[in-house]
């Protein structure tokens, strides 16, 4: 057999490696096509014998045109792409998500302190055997190259072939286009390669300069106060206070004056989620978002963060982990407390009468539950502490993660407790997550699955608010979005503006 020659012609050769590539990293592809067709009917055969057949011909016809124009091209990219096939198969099959293009902005935004909590050894086998060994092969064959006549009739009749085999799933054509988001982003390497060219055009027009939005008019001299907190994959079952069994809320169930909302979030991923809470309205276009438009308008706005993936904020005062820790002392300084570091005196020491205050955790990101909470805050036991998760049981993942929200209640009301301080002031507290959570349900785990299918647990969000005496009451709303952050702010500051939506505001007037 060719398969096991050091000198192969380039026809052989590439339908080798489109054999590997199909066998090696398209399981997760086609038991998503299995699960999704009725694969005992015709039509279902006919489905996934085409499938088959039409991912072995594309991908060999895709080799063949390079390795013809190029063998060295041809080695680096084939190379490439096993590499990056091994480790993205290995995500795909351990959290089950998908390399769409939502997915792959939520990679270009994972900074290494959060990358290098998925290693593991099961990592390290995918990436030598499905990897490296293969990339070796590829590296020492010799490619016996053929004519341009031999090149033009292979190409020419391989995409005729593809044509007749297109057009003869004419009827099957409404199920794969139902399904071809996920279908793309499960196909390697064209899911990641595909989508980070899309992530990156996109992202271009994104990054334009900001829509400015109309001008704001402070309309009182009232000392107020608002603490926005961005939960980070906090999602709302896991609440008690929204009803959850065990008490993950001891802290701020005892708290007057604390109310929550129902809410979904607009994405399933960070840089989407943080957008959708700080913008006016859900949009495409890069509006002017809430710090950077209050600090325009006058207002002392402070961003803190242990996390990333916000929208571009121009303001002065930013503060990330080398910001705070110099001045941090304790345990929680390795934790989300770190952004409580002095607050309540960061806020008297302001000289304007209208302050928000930021502070975006990374509070519930997985997949290292257990090292999101300082110690004394494991309150459900035992817990996962490996960063496969498929490899806990279900208590114990449930366990590391809702001691992730036990540390969320106190952080939020450590807050509380620093604004009913601040005498004179009208006080209030808002926390909402940027998305959900998967916790092992249908076998998904952590966050990134498209919109249109992911489960309840990756977009049902915890949307809860604190207002001090005499300051603000709350309509009786059952369910909010994220964008009623923006203009419920503006409201509870006495901001006046064009763009204020009364419908999108959460307080009374």
């Amino acid at each position: 057999m060719f398969i096991l020659k050091n000198n192969l012609k380039i026809t052989h050769f590439v339908l080798l490696m489109s054999f590997l590539n199909f066998l090696f990293f398209h399981l997760p592809f086609f038991t998503f096509v299995f699960n999704n067709l009725e694969y005992k009917s015709w039509s279902g055969i006919t489905i996934i014998i085409s499938l088959i057949i039409l991912m072995l011909v594309l991908n060999s016809l895709v080799f063949y045109l390079i390795f013809f124009l190029s063998r060295y091209v041809g080695k680096f990219l084939l190379v490439l792409f096993f590499i990056v096939n091994s480790i993205a198969v290995y995500f795909v099959n351990t959290y089950s998500i998908i390399l769409d293009e939502t997915m792959i902005g939520n990679v270009l935004n994972t900074k290494f302190e959060e990358s290098s909590s998925f290693f593991s050894i099961k990592l390290i086998v995918y990436l030598v055997f499905f990897g490296v060994l293969p990339s070796i092969y590829i590296v020492k064959v010799k490619i016996i190259n053929v004519t341009w006549k031999k090149f033009l009739s292979t190409t020419s009749l391989t995409l005729l072939f593809i044509l007749m085999l297109v057009f003869a799933n004419a009827s099957n054509w409404l199920w794969i286009d139902k399904n071809s988001k996920t279908l793309g982003g499960l196909a390697m390497p064209w899911s990641y390669s595909v989508n980070l060219s899309l992530f990156y055009t996109h992202q271009f027009k994104k990054n334009q300069k900001e829509i400015l939005l109309p001008n704001a008019t402070i309309k009182d001299n009232q000392k107020s106060v608002v603490v926005l907190v961005i939960g980070e994959s906090a999602r709302s079952q896991n609440f008690s206070l929204y009803g959850y069994k065990k008490n993950t809320n001891p802290l701020l169930s005892k708290i007057p004056n604390v109310f929550h909302f129902a809410a979904n979030s607009c994405a399933t991923y960070t840089t989407a989620g943080v957008k959708g809470i700080l913008e006016h309205s859900d949009s495409d276009d890069l509006y002017e978002v809430l710090p950077n438009y209050l600090y325009r308008n006058n207002v002392e706005v402070v961003w803190r963060t242990t996390n990333w993936g916000e929208p571009p904020i121009h303001i002065k005062n930013y503060q990330n982990r080398e910001v705070l820790v110099p001045i941090c002392k304790g345990e929680e300084c390795d934790y989300d407390g770190l952004l409580l570091t002095g607050l309540k005196e960061q806020i008297l020491a302001s000289k304007k009468n209208k302050i928000l205050i930021v502070l975006h955790t990374s509070l519930s990101h997985g997949p290292t539950y257990s090292k999101k909470y300082p110690p004394k805050f494991e309150t459900f036991k035992p817990v996962c502490n490996s960063v496969e998760l498929g490899n806990c049981s279900h208590t114990e993942l449930i366990n590391a993660y809702d001691n992730t929200i036990v540390y969320t209640d106190y952080i939020l009301s450590k807050v509380i407790d620093d604004l009913k301080q601040l005498k004179g002031y009208n006080s209030a507290m808002i926390f909402v997550s940027d998305h959900g959570e998967s916790l092992g349900e249908k076998n998904l785990y952590m966050h990134g699955l498209p919109l249109s299918i992911a489960p309840k647990e990756q977009y049902e969000i915890p949307f809860i608010v604190w207002v001090s005496d005499g300051s603000k009451q709350l309509k009786a709303n059952k369910t909010v979005t994220q964008n009623h952050v923006f203009h419920s702010v503006l409201n509870f500051l006495n901001i006046q503006s064009p763009i204020y939506d009364e419908k999108m505001n959460i307080f009374k007037k």
